[in-house]
């Protein structure tokens, strides 16, 4: 029987940001197409802040010259910009209150330390029994000692959660370890997807 449900955050719970809005960044930043993900992300800078080396703030700040950013005061105003346009997505927000005293819910996120902070800041903290942050952990998806602390916390066994996230390779690897996953495109997908889950573990 399913008993616990595991969210990732990032595109998950909230929403995948339109193409337009990076083309707008990159416009303003002087930069070159489809190139702020590659410096943001693919950058060894992030995999520090996704274990908890940097600080979300340290990453900023270190980041902010290969975006062009010349002074804290222009990061801070550019991080206030791209924060301010992160959104929750209210299909996944609605699936989450009606699963919500029903079972067992976690997030379970690669995020720089103080993701905590965001989802009460969001008003939906209260609607998780347990938030693993891999830059509070120090443990990053798909390391298997993140998703079975994850379970060890709900108390749940393997085959008794399901995991939801948007990247393949951290669904695959919690399959390995027996947890049922669901590779998230959105909510009315995941939906469906949930519901076969839910009433195939009642028999």
């Amino acid at each position: 029987m399913i008993k616990a449900l595991i969210f990732d955050f990032g595109r998950v719970i909230s929403s995948q940001k339109p193409l337009s809005l990076f083309r707008s960044y990159e416009n303003d930043l002087g930069l070159a197409p489809e190139s702020l993900n590659q410096i943001m992300f693919g950058s060894p800078l992030w995999q520090e802040a996704l274990l908890g080396r940097k600080t979300a703030k340290e990453f900023w700040y270190s980041i902010g010259p290969e975006l062009g950013l010349k002074s804290h005061e222009e990061i801070d105003e550019f991080r206030r910009r791209y924060h301010s346009d992160e959104s929750i997505n209210n299909e996944v927000l609605n699936l989450i209150q009606q699963l919500h005293n029903r079972y067992k819910l976690a997030v379970l996120s690669n995020s720089p330390p103080g993701l905590d902070r965001w989802l009460a800041d969001w008003g939906i903290i209260e609607l998780f029994d347990v938030i693993f942050c891999s830059g509070d952990e120090g443990l990053i998806k798909p390391d298997p000692a993140v998703y079975n602390l994850t379970l060890q916390r709900l108390g749940v066994l393997p085959h008794e959660a399901v995991f939801i996230d948007d990247t393949g390779g951290h669904v695959e690897a919690a399959q390995k370890l027996g947890i049922h996953g669901i590779i998230f495109t959105n909510a009315a997908a995941l939906r469906q997807e949930l519901n076969h889950f839910l009433l195939a573990s009642q028999y």
